[in-house]
């Protein structure tokens, strides 16, 4: 029972399947030999199939079906090898293979709950995805050389296939433990059952609090972008296509290669304006101007179906200028100055000039979004962070740190502050609650899901074929 170690296999092979082309096929086999009655083929599929004298389609290579899922022994070789090359931990083929079963499991299940989708989150993730692997091998020429795929298109579908049912397995697994919650006594009876020399040891940590100062947008700028929206508005009403103007001029770059189109729902996470504007127009109408914490919009709505709402906007952001960069930057430069000459506490500085809401009131105090608690540990902070306070003694406060919005790219300047430092210790109760209770809640919701597995492979059609049979896991697996 190790703070580090427990799940860190399932948490790794998640990532395996962010590389690793899966192939996904609808079939009907037989209980021997792999024959196929009726299926839709891939070409990949029918490559890899001989015909029968009987007239039915023999597949080489088939390593196992779940559900409606086919498992092709090269889609196994893919994810070990691309596993083995992120060099995490001990990997077998076994191992490997029961990962890939189970998430067939989970997006199996998902579609015959008709589970709630986005289909858009997938075709945003795929372009963030080509947009990082074209960065990492140059060019998407040099991609699709990589990964011996004809073109840019085909490349696209095969990762929205994957990333399809990655994101249903993950809204199958979010379902079962979606009410799993901790006691403070179960959470006590967690920690005590770890035996004395297996207590997990936890990792320097900090907490962290920060002053940001944005740039104000001058109204000179934030006219022009309205003026501008308005006229490709005009255009639209005219008759022009909205869909080309978003490629155009849309700085969304999650949207702008599917000319703007999202699909969301009342329930998904978009901010409430942008959801006030697509959920109040008729489809083929077009909205006016309107603000978010992002910038600029239109939006028209495309279709309407039920509680799901298709929508195009362009979003554009106010020009900066350099006379309201200098001056935002002067601004934390005598703030800084400030709280270093004693003339002001960090935290009085924070409630009275920063410009970010979620800290402001809190005198700037960093929450984790993944603990939810204040504190971080440091081999586990972005990079880039890492190094903004991995110098910093406690209380002392950083040069003046010039940053951007990842999504927009606006500038902004920040000075940091390291509020505690938490030395690397042994694990205790009252001290590190937070960090146990998490990790006792991930238990029971690993045994949730252990649970669920168990009952569904008994209920689903499985087929285990090969060396595979011979797998540790497949003893559960394989009906007898």
């Amino acid at each position: 029972m190790n703070l580090k170690s427990i799940n860190l296999k399932a948490i790794a092979f998640l990532g395996m399947l962010f590389f690793s082309f899966i192939t996904i096929a609808q079939v009907t086999i037989d209980d021997e030999d792999n024959l196929l009655k009726e299926s839709d083929f891939s070409p990949e599929i029918l490559k890899a199939t001989k015909m029968t004298q009987d007239g039915r389609l023999k597949i080489d290579g088939v390593a196992a079906v779940v559900g409606d899922y086919l498992v092709l022994e090269s889609d196994i070789s893919k994810a070990y090898i691309d596993m083995k090359n992120q060099q995490i931990g001990e990997i077998t083929y076994c191992d490997v293979a029961e990962t890939i079963l189970e998430n067939k499991l989970f997006a199996h299940h998902a579609v015959q709950d008709s589970l709630p989708f986005n289909p858009s989150r997938v075709e945003s993730f795929t372009d963030q995805q080509i947009d990082q692997f074209v960065r990492q091998v140059g060019s998407m020429d040099k991609l699709l050389e990589f990964y011996k795929i004809d073109s840019e298109s085909e490349l696209r579908d095969q990762l929205n296939e994957i990333n399809t049912q990655r994101m249903l397995a993950e809204e199958m697994q979010g379902s079962i433990v979606d009410e799993v919650e901790i006691t403070p006594e179960e959470t006590r009876d967690f920690f005590e059952a770890i035996p004395e020399d297996e207590i997990p040891l936890i990792n320097d940590e900090v907490e962290l609090a920060q002053i940001i100062v944005r740039p104000e947008v001058g109204e000179k700028e934030e006219q022009a972008v309205i003026d501008k929206l308005n006229s490709y508005r005009d255009d639209v009403v005219a008759g022009g296509s909205f869909a080309t103007k978003a490629v155009l001029y849309s700085e969304d770059r999650g949207s702008r290669s599917q000319g703007g189109k999202i699909t969301l729902t009342r329930e998904d996470n978009f901010v409430k304006e942008f959801k006030d504007a697509a959920f109040s127009l008729q489809e083929g109408e077009v909205s006016k101007p309107f603000e978010t914490e992002f910038g600029w919009h239109i939006l028209t709505v495309e279709k309407i179906r039920g509680q799901q709402v298709d929508v195009r906007h362009i979003l554009l952001y106010p020009e900066i200028s350099s006379e309201a960069i200098q001056k935002a930057k002067d601004e934390i430069e005598l703030v800084r100055k400030k709280i270093v000459d004693g003339e002001v506490d960090f935290k009085e500085a924070a409630r009275e000039v920063s410009d970010e809401m979620e800290t402001r009131e809190s005198g700037g105090q960093l929450i984790n979004n993944a603990t939810g608690d204040r504190r971080f540990e440091l081999t586990k902070i972005d990079p880039t962070l890492y190094d903004q306070v991995i110098d910093l003694k406690e209380n002392e406060v950083s040069q003046v740190i010039k940053d951007s919005e990842p999504r927009t790219a606006k500038i902004f300047f920040k000075v940091i502050t390291v509020t505690k430092k938490i030395p690397e210790h042994i694990a205790e109760f009252s001290k590190d609650y937070t960090k146990i209770r998490e990790l006792a809640l991930q238990q029971k919701k690993l045994r949730e899901i252990k649970e669920w597995k168990a009952e569904k492979v008994i209920d689903t059609y499985v087929k285990i074929n090969g060396d595979y049979k011979a797998c540790e896991f497949a003893k559960s697996w394989i009906k007898q």
